[in-house]
């Protein structure tokens, strides 16, 4: 009896010995119940050793994204309930960000709504678009092509423009220097009228210049038609004597 009394208190002060040094939160013995310390006392210890253990002094969401991990395991704003979100995250963690894999793919809504926009968007089939590009190319081309002509030919064109511009203010200086000369011919004749000198602003003078260049534009006037009337009836002349040759 009292070997059975000491091994009792041996075996209670060894299990003693277990429970207050043990570094595990469970002791199993045969026959005992399972002991698991999940107070919050000790949930709240280990989350300060954690915290200790980061040194960093980064912010928990900056701490995952240094360690490869999803930022925030709880959403902090509407953004992060987000379908663009949830499939950013399992593209850069994959199955460790917790996602599940079928928001990565359309959904029938989506895909009707992408191919009604390109269908608006992009009214045209690769190979119409690609004849589209080749014609306006074609079109570029023959506008530059034409483009080079032009030029060729204006360049060609070139002297004989210089020569018929040379010749326009050759003939406007001759006008003008005719004009002059018939002017101070007209003055010439209205002092020769009178037999003394004059002064061209007396009003006598001014009216016998008047009716002169009258005159003078009566007769221009007159041998222009003349000339006029001589030239058809040479061409009618001519036209006769044809008309008699085809009749002979």
């Amino acid at each position: 009896m009292n070997l059975c009394l000491r091994t009792k208190c041996l075996k209670s002060n060894i299990l003693g010995s277990l429970y207050r040094y043990s570094t595990t939160t469970e002791v199993v013995e045969k026959n005992d119940p399972v002991l698991i310390d999940d107070s919050d006392e000790t949930r709240a210890k280990d989350a300060e050793i954690e915290k200790k253990r980061n040194i960093s002094r980064l912010s928990p969401a900056h701490f995952n994204v240094v360690n490869d991990r999803r930022p925030y395991e709880i959403p902090k704003s509407l953004a992060h309930l987000t379908v663009k979100y949830h499939r950013k995250m399992y593209g850069k963690y994959g199955m460790e960000s917790g996602v599940n894999p079928s928001l990565c793919w359309p959904s029938k809504k989506d895909i009707e709504e992408k191919l009604e926009y390109e269908a608006v968007a992009y009214p045209f089939t690769i190979k119409e678009m690609m004849e589209t590009a080749a014609k306006r190319r074609q079109e570029e081309k023959e506008t530059i092509l034409k483009r080079d002509r032009d030029i060729a030919a204006k360049v060609a064109k070139l002297d004989q423009w210089k020569k018929e511009l040379n010749d326009k203010i050759a003939k406007k200086a001759a006008e003008v220097q005719a004009a002059k000369d018939r002017k101070e011919r007209i003055v010439e004749e209205v002092r020769r009228h009178f037999g003394f000198k004059l002064d061209p602003r007396d009003e006598r003078f001014q009216e016998m210049l008047a009716k002169r260049e009258k005159e003078l534009k009566k007769q221009e006037k007159q041998a222009k038609k003349d000339a006029k009337e001589k030239l058809m009836l040479a061409k009618l002349q001519q036209k006769s004597a044809g008309i008699g040759e085809a009749q002979k």
